[in-house]
């Protein structure tokens, strides 16, 4: 026991010697959250500029009266407390002042937009007040246009008509708790830290021994190999508890999250510590040099990082992704601790963590066999 706490506080200075490694693990997850939640909040809580070009002559009431309907619609519209109106002139040409000034987005209203409303209207010939959202449909902000306009036109359509609407939506029943973006996003980044840093670290640490003949010169010592294998686990693990609670409490403090730490996810750090570690113990030990177990720990982690839904939710990938995404256990481990933080859905989050557990001791296995620390 001795032997292991000696190499654990040994090689915990070493990496936090390093400004690259402390980085990684604190400060990193850290800049992530505060950006990323910077910019989603934002864009959760920003009202959709609408800009609007108003050609509507309207009609004349008196001498200095004019009746313009379109004025409504305006109104109608910055009073949802969704959208901000911005007026473009009326002399210019809408494509073009689009394209100038890279607008996803306009709303034309017609030269004719009042006096259509106020025409006789029938079945057989309809004269529609239309208006005409202008941009880039692929756009979410279009969309989002789309949705409110539509939405306020068929309120003006029932007050004009003095209609009354026969299906509405009633007031919506709340059955969880409200969570932010935030509470989804930070498990994530916990789950790609712990893959990231036990990963990459590992798959150094055991080519560069190997490389440099370290194995056999700790193989002269009385360090036991596996105690050197737990030693390094124990300081993955303590530096993930460290970086787990340190990006939660920013979260927290600067977001107002919901979610919480849970038991479960205390146990879910050190199954993703021992399952990426043992991962790059088994790269670290197949190549020969430094360079080509960087290059591997690269290829296999960048991608693992955006397809286990780190960043982005499973559910929005194409279904190929989606399958590949089942595969890939930073899916489980970022999986497993959104079910007990944000759901609070443990039987979940127990079944990712067997699978962490259990994929784990296959790479555990693999690697043993290909390990070697013995002087020859």
């Amino acid at each position: 026991m001795n032997r292991i706490l000696v190499d654990l506080i040994a090689s915990g200075k070493q990496y936090l010697r390093s400004k690259v490694g402390a980085f990684f693990t604190f400060f990193f997850p850290i800049l992530l959250v505060l950006l990323f939640g910077a910019i989603f909040t934002a864009s959760q809580s920003g009202k959709v500029t609408i800009p609007v070009q108003n050609l509507d002559d309207g009609i004349p009431l008196g001498p200095d009266v004019v009746l313009k309907l379109s004025a409504n619609l305006t109104d109608a519209l910055n009073a949802t407390d969704l959208v901000t109106v911005e007026v473009i002139p009326a002399n210019v040409d809408l494509r073009e002042y689009m394209k100038e000034h890279s607008m996803t987005v306009a709303l034309h209203i017609p030269k004719n937009f009042t006096q259509n409303i106020l025409m006789n209207h029938n079945v057989t010939d309809p004269n529609y007040a239309m208006v005409t959202l202008y941009g880039d449909p692929t756009q979410s902000t279009f969309g989002t246009a789309n949705t409110i306009v539509s939405a306020v036109a068929d309120g003006m359509n029932y007050g004009i008509i003095r209609a009354q609407p026969i299906i509405v939506l009633g007031p919506y029943e709340q059955v969880q708790e409200s969570y932010t973006f935030m509470d989804y996003f930070v498990p994530g980044i916990v789950g790609m830290t712990v893959m990231t840093n036990s990963l990459f670290s590992m798959t150094s640490i055991c080519a560069t021994y190997k490389n440099r003949n370290y194995f056999k010169l700790l193989a002269t010592t009385k360090l036991k190999r596996h105690e050197w294998l737990l030693s390094h686990f124990l300081l993955y693990t303590i530096l993930m508890y460290g970086s787990l609670v340190v990006t939660f409490l920013v979260g927290k403090a600067a977001f107002d999250m919901s979610s919480s730490l849970t038991p479960i996810a205390f146990l879910l750090i050190p199954a993703g510590a021992f399952l990426f570690v043992s991962m790059g113990m088994l790269f670290g030990s197949a190549v020969k040099d430094p360079e080509s177990a960087v290059a591997i720990a690269n290829i296999i982690g960048f991608p693992m990082m955006f397809l286990s839904g780190s960043f982005f939710p499973i559910e929005s990938f194409p279904p190929f992704l989606q399958a590949v995404a089942q595969v890939l256990p930073l899916t489980y481990l970022n999986e497993g601790l959104r079910d007990t933080m944000v759901y609070g859905v443990d039987a979940n989050a127990l079944v990712s963590l067997g699978v962490l557990v259990v994929v784990g001791l296959a790479f555990a296995l693999l690697a043993s066999r290909l390990m070697s620390w013995k002087e020859k």
